[in-house]
């Protein structure tokens, strides 16, 4: 069973930056695609980005682009997400996600492509 651990949320003024990490354990996290959503109050579940099992193919929503970065380190069984330009709206819960078969780029920003979820890490962006 794959179990993943969201850190690294928090409260941050906008234009702040914040990096969030996904630490992986019990499954094979070096050949997962990977990706991250986000759940305001009272919306549904917004894929943001993914990345593939190397890291050499990464596919982001329009929304987010230039502003956030998905990067893996496979030696540490670790995602991360670094945010910059933060904005009131980017105010969520977000989640990591993990998808144990191959999947790559835009094919991988559906919720149901995803085996297993972490229990969320909230942001909060003041203005």
């Amino acid at each position: 069973q794959v179990q993943l651990v969201e850190s690294g949320g928090g409260l941050v003024q906008a234009g702040g930056s914040l990096r969030l990490s996904c630490a992986a354990s019990g499954g094979f996290f070096s050949s997962y695609a990977m990706g991250w959503f986000r759940q305001a109050p009272g919306k549904e579940r917004e894929f943001l980005a993914t990345i593939n099992w190397n890291g050499g193919i990464t596919y982001y929503v329009d929304s987010v682009k230039g502003r956030f970065t998905i990067s893996r380190d496979n030696a540490k069984n670790t995602l991360y997400l670094q945010m910059n330009s933060l904005k009131p709206e980017d105010t969520a819960v977000y989640y990591c996600a993990a998808d144990q078969d191959y999947c790559a780029g835009k094919g991988c920003s559906h919720r149901d492509e995803y085996d297993y979820w972490g229990q969320g890490t909230q942001v909060t962006v003041s203005s």
